[in-house]
């Protein structure tokens, strides 16, 4: 037997010890890996993807726009944080220089955090949508810049973490995403709970033709809170996806002999029915013969 001395002189190795935020910067994949790319050279221009753009300024995100959310006006001039005729003298004299931004706060239109605020919340509803999975590669416009002009830019990361936590909050509520994009029916189911206020908005608008998307255009709120209230109602049994309407029909092909819309078969060809391997072997047989 070996003898194991415990007498030691040289202390023990320390274990090697977990760096939980390298492991998650290893663990992290990203939501678009060219978003990823231009944040490390910096890069300044406009990712144009399907379903929305994003403009970066030395690397940062400056601002989103995507055609599935309300735009930056329509929040600000829904709540009367800035009037109609204000966002619209600011966007002729300034749109130009790329400063229409800060052309609000410096007229005094616009308290800065009000529009820091209020633009942070557009730019994570309109990336949420334009960073959605997709068909079609997305490509770069270098140099690209908004109108806008930067507000608060906001770091790739950020952006990309707040995307999948969104989508892991709406998979939460209710895991089937049809309602996202369907226009939407009441379901009327007898069990269901009581809905919020909020909800009830929603729910007023849905008839059957209207997607979520026009529901928060209409209600001018942003449309990732309208998912959120669309899903809840979907997973209270409120609401439901419309049907997807039917294929379109085939036109007929030319009328067979017998007035039958499929075309003839081939003299001496057998039905379907009577399609026997035996039969067809015979027949050939028979050929062959004949033919001597």
């Amino acid at each position: 037997m070996t003898a194991v001395d415990t007498n030691l002189t040289t202390p023990p190795p320390r274990l090697p010890v977990r760096d939980r935020a390298a492991a998650r910067q290893r663990a992290w994949g990203g939501v678009s890996p060219i978003l990823g790319r231009l944040a490390a050279e910096r890069a300044t221009g406009a990712l144009v993807r399907e379903h929305g753009s994003l403009y970066l300024a030395e690397g940062r995100v400056v601002h989103a726009e995507s055609p599935a959310v309300p735009g930056l006006d329509v929040l600000l001039t829904a709540r009367g944080t800035l009037d109609a005729d204000g966002w619209r003298d600011a966007v002729g004299v300034a749109a130009g220089r790329n400063r229409v931004g800060r052309f609000l706060v410096e007229s005094g239109r616009i308290g800065v955090g009000a529009l820091e605020v209020c633009h942070l919340g557009a730019l994570y509803d309109a990336a949420y949508f334009a960073l959605a999975p997709s068909g079609s590669p997305g490509h770069f416009r270098y140099g690209d810049t908004h109108w806008l002009g930067p507000v608060r830019p906001v770091p790739v990361a950020a952006v990309e973490h707040e995307t999948l936590r969104r989508r892991a909050l709406l998979h939460r509520i209710w895991p089937d995403p049809a309602p996202d994009s369907a226009p939407l029916l009441r379901s009327d189911s007898p069990g269901a709970p009581a809905i919020s206020a909020r909800q009830q908005a929603v729910l007023d608008l849905v008839d059957g033709v209207r997607t979520a998307a026009d529901i928060a255009l209409a209600l001018a709120r942003p449309t990732f809170h309208t998912l959120v209230d669309v899903r809840r109602l979907a997973a209270a049994g409120v609401v439901a996806p419309a049907p997807a309407p039917p294929p379109p029909l085939l036109p007929p092909g030319p009328p067979g002999p017998s007035g039958s819309s499929a075309p003839p078969a081939p003299p001496g060809t057998l039905p379907p029915a009577f399609a026997d391997p035996n039969i067809t072997l015979l027949k050939r047989l028979r050929d062959a013969l004949e033919a001597l």
